[in-house]
């Protein structure tokens, strides 16, 4: 099946649900597209990304990532993904949470957490940045495939 990268991103990342939350997954079929996002981690806050399109997700707010490309590793991927979506060069470090299940079933999104390296993150292809402390984490509305990650995150930002 051949699918347009910003299709992939535009659908699967931040398509809407019924639910405040995907469900995370305890496992996934090894075919299934993968989406990795950046919990970037600096002086206890997490910076967050809004979504400026789609029109039904615009407002909504999610992890600087994208779709993993054929070739490339989980952490690979993400280090580009956050040069162009922001601008910065990151290390990538372990998981945080489980796997998640996109809404329509045809892609997973895993998480890492990281830390900047280089740069000063501009939203390339957001509407806004924020560095959200643990009080604000629930300040802004997540993506539903985001949020299971943002219940994750207390440990790492105390």
């Amino acid at each position: 099946m051949v699918v347009d990268d910003l299709a992939v991103l535009s659908t699967v990342h931040s398509e809407p649900t019924e639910s405040k939350a995907a469900p995370p997954v305890t496992s996934t079929p090894q075919d299934l597209p993968v989406i990795v996002g950046a919990a970037i981690v600096s002086d206890g806050r997490v910076l967050a990304c809004e979504r400026a399109n789609p029109a039904e997700v615009r407002g909504m707010w999610e992890f600087p990532g994208g779709k993993v490309d054929p070739g490339e590793t989980e952490r690979e991927a993400l280090a580009r993904e956050c040069m162009e979506e922001l601008g910065v060069r990151i290390e990538v470090s372990r998981r945080v949470g489980a796997d998640v299940l996109l809404s329509h079933g045809g892609a997973v999104l895993k998480v890492y957490l990281a830390r900047l390296v280089e740069g000063v993150p501009y939203p390339h292809e957001h509407s806004d940045l924020r560095w959200l402390d643990m009080s604000q984490l629930h300040s802004v509305p997540w993506l539903p495939a985001d949020a299971p990650i943002v219940a994750e995150l207390p440990p790492f930002l105390g």
